[in-house]
Order: structure tokens, then sequence, then C-alpha cells
């Protein structure tokens, strides 16, 4: 069904505005959801902060060349979808990488842009699977707890042999 030009505009306003309030973006390529399925995915990513917008691939590159992103826009085969948060910069792509293992293909993560740069699938699938910031926090206090846990053993073994 064709859009008027004025839907069109207010469509490229709408993406240059959100493009402008981004930290990061993903491009996210769906078929066969059910309307269920997308429910879902909508609330779980606006639980995370992240937000997510169907458009058509044309005006997603308007409003794209509009931003001067560098590098190259990464194909967009099929239908596709926009995610982009004001926060978590990591939070678009790792939640879309999350839906798409659990719809087993039904969504995919095509590429994004981070960091004012374009980004291919590969780049964006290595940066959703970073762990949280939780998550390196415990794993950096294990790293400095290390150290003097394995000192107090080597001690405990010592006066084991001494006694």
């Amino acid at each position: 069904m064709a859009i008027s030009k004025d839907k069109k505009r207010a469509i490229i306003a709408k993406l240059n505005d959100a493009f402008a309030e981004a930290k990061s973006i993903a491009f996210v390529g769906f078929s066969k959801l059910t309307v269920k399925d997308v429910s879902r995915v909508r609330s779980e990513l606006a639980k995370a902060g992240v937000k997510y917008y169907v458009a058509k691939k044309t005006l997603i590159k308007r409003a794209l060349d509009e931003r001067g992103y560098e590098g190259e826009l990464p194909a967009l085969p099929g239908e596709v979808a926009v995610a982009w948060t004001t926060d978590d910069v990591i939070a678009p792509s790792r939640g879309v990488y999350e839906h798409g293992k659990k719809l087993k293909g039904a969504l995919a993560l095509l590429g994004g842009v981070f960091e004012g740069a374009f980004m291919d699938a590969e780049r964006m699938t290595a940066i959703a699977t970073i762990p949280s910031m939780l998550v390196l926090r415990g794993m950096f206090a294990n790293i400095i707890n290390s150290p003097r846990t394995r000192f107090a053993i080597a001690l405990s073994e010592v006066a084991k042999t001494k006694q």
C-alpha cells in the first residue's frame, strides 16, 4: 500500500529524532512472526529501555543518510525494523540477539550503528554477546580477589604441614 508524502515525511522525521537521541542502533530482520511474538519482543525490549520501530527500508536509509554515519550501510534484506536506546549502548543488539535465539531465525540482527559508525551483523553479534556491566564487575572482583584467595590457601597448606 502506498504511503502519502506527508506520512513519509513524518516517518523520516520520527526516525531522525530517534537516531539523534540514540546511543546505538540495531537493524532487525524479521519474518514469519506472530502478533503474540512481536508484542512480547516489543514489551521485553521496552523493559530494557529499547525502542522498536518498523518502517520501510527506503525511509530508514534516507534518515540514516541525513545523520551521516561513518562506513557503509550493511545489507538490509527482507523486512526491517530498527531498535535503539538512549541508555545502555549494548541493550538493542543484546535484546534482538537474545530474542533471535528464542524465536529460532524469525528475528535476526542485520547490523547496526555503534559509536557513530555502521557495523555489519557479525560485529553487532559480537557486541551483543558482551556480558552485562553487573557480570563484568563480578568478573573483575573475582580477578582482584583471586591472588588473595590463593595466598590464603597456600598459607593454610603450609600451616597444615607444619603441625
